[in-house]
């Protein structure tokens, strides 16, 4: 039995009650990757437990009360190699060393353009198609892909490939200009970019790095909005597109501090998105002041006030405050609430139980049943 939908919830996305996407990895789930990767059984075996898995997770969504619904990533191991190695001219390779976080270090992965970068077709598209099917009518199916900006962040790319930087942005955002296209045509009306490399703007020491390797970061900052604006452009009216900005996410750890302040005028004033996902769930994410340069009225705020890295649940009486504060800088119809950041945003997932995440959840629920009356 799913819950019934609020009256005083969105009917379209985002949601006043939102979530950034990944799930906890379920045991059975685990169990069947490490049995695939030792050759126990098939990938055909494995997708159909993944399925099995998937079903599951996203009645409980919907029976907790969430609108949006998503398959947890559990298809991926990243929340971003998994789609960019599987763009056409890029590649996966085992990288020297991992990712490193607070105290703390990824598996070794890495990606690589090899060629003209393109979208033709994706696996991805075929995880989509399979969430489609089992979420219900009154409810939304949310996609959730890397954005472009992580491929220039993440992979390398040889300049005998792509000498010509403005050739590379044209080249990729065009590519997502196909894939958000072949989603659409899959059915889906809610897609969501994650995106981290806004986190290289946010703090001095983060600025500093990147001067020292003789970047400009205004011309860094500039291509950033032009190629994420470039990647939407023509998409259909009746498709919402938000981002998800993070400073990092891997076993409850992080990898950036700092406020917006670095970049706020070009991520709250020049992104043609619908909505934007934003971390405010601790002293690192900076004061909701920044608020005060969003300029468009039509766009839809998520406010990640709930942290996902823990399972000890926030006051909901400071929570309310801190969305009071928001609304003192937007209208408060512009303002949803979410999580910071997905639990899971790779397969090994964040230090909290799986009854400890639907909880947080509900508390979201809650919450912005109470605000939004």
């Amino acid at each position: 039995m799913t819950s019934s939908l609020s009256s005083s919830q969105r009917t379209t996305a985002p949601f006043r009650a939102d979530h950034v996407g990944s799930l906890l990895r379920t045991e059975k789930i685990k169990k069947a990757r490490l049995q695939h990767t030792a050759g126990v059984i098939t990938v055909e075996q494995l997708r159909e437990i993944e399925n099995e898995e998937i079903r599951r997770i996203a009645a409980k969504q919907e029976e907790i009360g969430l609108q949006s619904i998503t398959d947890g990533e559990f298809r991926r191991a990243w929340w971003h190699f998994d789609f960019l190695e599987n763009l056409d001219g890029v590649e996966a390779f085992e990288a020297q060393q991992g990712i490193q976080f607070h105290g703390v270090t990824t598996k070794p992965r890495g990606i690589k353009v090899i060629d003209k970068i393109d979208f033709t077709s994706h696996p991805h598209l075929e995880d989509y198609k399979f969430l489609h099917s089992v979420v219900s009518p009154d409810r939304t199916a949310k996609m959730t892909i890397p954005s472009p900006n992580m491929l220039q962040f993440r992979g390398q790319i040889g300049t005998d490939l792509y000498s010509d930087s403005d050739v590379l942005l044209n080249d990729l955002g065009l590519a997502y200009q196909k894939a958000l296209r072949a989603f659409y045509d899959e059915g889906c009306r809610y897609l969501q970019l994650d995106d981290t490399s806004w986190a290289a703007f946010f703090s001095d020491e983060a600025k500093q790095k990147l001067r020292a390797e003789g970047k400009n970061l205004d011309q860094m900052l500039a291509d950033s909005v032009k190629l994420i604006n470039l990647a939407v452009a023509n998409r259909p009216d009746d498709m919402v597109i938000t981002m998800h900005i993070c400073r990092g996410n891997f076993r409850s750890t992080w990898t950036a501090s700092g406020g917006y302040e670095g970049a706020a005028d070009a991520i709250l004033d020049q992104l043609n998105l619908n909505g934007l996902f934003m971390e405010f769930d601790d002293e690192r994410s900076g004061s909701l002041d920044v608020l005060k340069h969003v300029k468009r009225k039509d766009l839809q705020l998520v406010l990640g006030l709930i942290t996902s890295k823990h399972g000890e649940l926030e006051s909901k009486d400071d929570i309310k405050r801190r969305i009071d504060q928001a609304a003192r800088y937007v209208n408060l119809d512009q303002l949803c609430l979410s999580p910071q950041c997905g639990f899971a945003s790779t397969e090994e997932g964040n230090l909290l139980t799986e009854e400890q995440q639907w909880d947080k959840l509900r508390h979201v629920i809650e919450i912005a049943q109470d605000v939004w009356k």
